[in-house]
């Protein structure tokens, strides 16, 4: 096989890495509830309580998650 036939074998793209633990926050609407309903599709387990605060004009929300890993210990946070 030639180095340009082996050019165009097409290759995975490398997954994104993941942080272990996020912080969502944003307006207290269905975009928020949408952005937590997502972190939790791709493994995330939510982790506290969450928390809200008012703005003057809209309520704020905030959400923290972290893969299981960080829940189990087996990751350290630095």
């Amino acid at each position: 096989m030639s180095d340009l036939a082996a050019q165009d074998v097409p290759t995975q793209p490398a997954a994104p890495e993941r942080h272990t633990y996020r912080l969502l926050t944003g307006p207290d609407d269905a975009e928020f509830c949408a952005r937590v309903s997502d972190a939790l599709a791709q493994g995330y387990q939510l982790y506290g309580s969450p928390s809200v605060t008012f703005d003057g004009s809209r309520v704020i929300a905030a959400q923290a998650v972290v893969l299981p890993q960080a829940i189990q210990g087996e990751v350290r946070f630095v």
